[in-house]
């Protein structure tokens, strides 16, 4: 069964403009707490289906990398990409947009598919053991920080 986290933002810029930030995940570092960025994994230059992503992230001492791969990518309305972990299950990150009076509805969900095992080996590798509350928080911060950023 999919455990799934979602938490919702109005910001005050249009879709096309917030879309442009949350597809960006170079860039990720200026918003999320954890995440540092990374670099797109040739031949992918930028966020697509399929395109691969090499992410950097840190959690106070702790540094780790991740791969994660586009499975979504509907202009301006919603992209979402796939931590790559094989057999020992994945989460799914997906951004929501839409048009709202004050500009545009974002909502960022973590679509929880992991295996007991990289739950496990989660806590080790990063310290964090309240995967769903750490990731509840930070994205309450990074739509803060992208709505900061846009508006």
């Amino acid at each position: 069964m999919d455990n799934q986290i979602s938490v919702t933002r109005d910001i005050a810029a249009s879709p096309e403009a917030v879309w442009a930030l949350v597809t960006d995940l170079e860039r990720m570092g200026e918003w999320s707490p954890e995440n540092q960025g990374g670099n797109w994994v040739a031949p992918a230059t930028e966020a697509a289906v399929g395109a691969v992503f090499k992410g950097s992230n840190s959690n106070d001492k702790r540094t780790w990398t991740t791969k994660v791969k586009g499975l979504e990518f509907d202009s301006p309305h919603r992209f979402s990409f796939r931590l790559l972990a094989g057999r020992l299950g994945s989460c799914d990150w997906v951004y929501a947009l839409e048009p709202s009076e004050l500009g545009c509805l974002v909502t960022e969900s973590w679509v929880d598919q992991r295996t007991p095992l990289l739950t496990w080996t989660g806590k080790i590798y990063t310290g964090i053991r309240d995967r769903g509350k750490h990731n509840r928080d930070s994205m309450l911060a990074t739509l803060e920080a992208i709505a900061t950023a846009v508006e």
